[in-house]
């Protein structure tokens, strides 16, 4: 038996039956190892596999798990039923609008791959760290450590990250994910959210006054209609099967009073004229308060680049007043095939817009801007639309124009030449 042919048998053989046993543990990582296997057959390529891996510089768990990311994001779908992955740049900007908390619960009911999870994790390691305690690589980048977060350990360990979906392989990668980036016992559950079942099985997440989140993000899954089994809570706030507005109603119906969520939603849900459409953007305005409309530039979604979308943030219970509204029309991509980086971005403008406004620190009453408001009562009156094209003004540029009398004095000057001219091409073919 060659070197290589022993390699398979030992990881085949041992590595991943043992990988199946940790499901009988209560581990997170383990419960979905339970039915894997290898799908390496050729000894060789298992050889060459792990001879490029050897390479790699995995010290580092930060290292590890950017490579992890790096491989999530060859995937441009993420699941079977309708999910596209978010692009990094769009996660980050939506963790940064909530703003999440080390002692907050926090949940994704639609999490694939947990990336909104992974990058809550980051962003509390960075932001509460002693910027001298960052490790610098080459290169220029930065390992925070989250040495301020130790006192919120066993809470971020084993009770904050909550994340569901029904589709078994973005599990177990996203128990991989989580696990990669420090988090080794998130509550990762395989169920509908949507469903009946579900406020059964977990009703201290599933329903806010029973408990529930502190915040939510998400990219739920765009234009699938549903089945019968949808719960009749969410039933009794909109009579539709649409999955993209159920789900704007679920998140409602987690979160806490006053739990705060950002959520990435098509185009059409701010405009459409359907009696559901309707009833989901005056529940929002109305009975919760909507904080910030967010149009993305088009094609941030690679796999579904025809698809406008945009993020709602909202906070819930209250009564909505004015409302934040920014026109990103650049991410710094080319969304070509190569997906080159560019210098036109504007989301980096839209964290300190959104954060200014927050804060008071600008009116935001020039419609004629990237970034403005608009206050809740105009949008009640436009039907409850919250489409950006409808509230943003363009300032056209003013055009002098000639007198016509100046006009026709120079047709007529431009006329006479040509009659000169061609009087003298006559001449010449005399």
């Amino acid at each position: 038996m060659s070197d290589g042919e022993a390699m398979l048998k030992f990881v085949r053989d041992e590595v991943f039956p043992h990988l199946r046993i940790l499901g009988g543990k209560k581990f997170t990582f383990g419960e979905y190892m339970k039915n894997v296997s290898l799908q390496i057959s050729k000894a060789s390529l298992l050889v060459l596999v792990i001879e490029e891996v050897e390479k790699l510089p995995l010290g580092n768990s930060d290292t590890q798990g950017d490579l992890y990311e790096y491989l999530l994001s060859k995937l441009t779908t993420a699941g079977i039923h309708g999910q596209f992955r978010t692009p990094r740049h769009i996660i980050k900007l939506m963790v940064g609008l909530v703003d999440p908390k080390p002692f907050e619960i926090i949940g994704d009911p639609a999490c694939g791959t947990a990336g909104f999870l992974v990058a809550i994790m980051e962003y509390l390691r960075q932001s509460y760290s002693i910027p001298e305690f960052a490790e610098i690589f080459e290169g220029g980048s930065k390992s925070h450590v989250g040495n301020q977060l130790e006192d919120n350990h066993a809470h971020i360990q084993h009770g904050m990250f909550h994340g569901f979906d029904f589709d078994a392989t973005m599990l177990r990668l996203a128990a991989m994910n989580l696990m990669l980036h420090g988090v080794k016992n998130p509550d990762l559950h395989y169920m509908d959210t949507l469903s009946k079942v579900f406020p059964e099985k977990f009703p201290a997440i599933a329903d806010g006054e029973k408990g529930g989140l502190d915040v939510i993000l998400s990219n739920p899954p765009f234009k699938c209609t549903l089945a019968e089994d949808v719960h009749p809570s969410l039933l009794k706030i909109v009579q539709t099967r649409k999955s993209e507005l159920l789900f704007i109603v679920l998140v409602l119906r987690m979160l806490k009073s006053g739990g705060r969520s950002a959520i990435i939603v098509p185009d059409g849900v701010l405009f459409g004229s359907s009696k559901a459409h309707l009833a989901v953007r005056e529940y929002l305005l109305d009975h919760n308060q909507l904080e910030g409309v967010i149009s993305l530039p088009s094609g941030v979604f690679r796999s579904f680049a025809g698809l406008p979308t945009a993020i709602l943030v909202f906070t819930k219970g209250g009564r909505s007043q004015d409302v934040f509204f920014y026109d990103a029309q650049a991410d710094g991509l080319s969304h070509e095939e190569k997906c080159l980086e560019n210098a036109d971005n504007d989301l980096s403008d839209v964290l300190i817009q959104y954060r200014h406004w927050r804060n008071g620190e600008s009116d935001f009453s020039d419609r004629t801007a990237k970034a403005f408001k608009v206050s809740a009562a105009d949008i009640r009156a436009h039907n409850f639309e919250l489409s950006i094209n409808r509230y943003r003004e363009i300032r056209h540029q003013e055009v002098k124009f000639e007198e016509p009398k100046v006009i026709l004095a120079r047709m007529q000057m431009l006329e006479v030449e040509i009659q000169r001219d061609m009087a003298e091409l006559e001449a010449m073919l005399r």
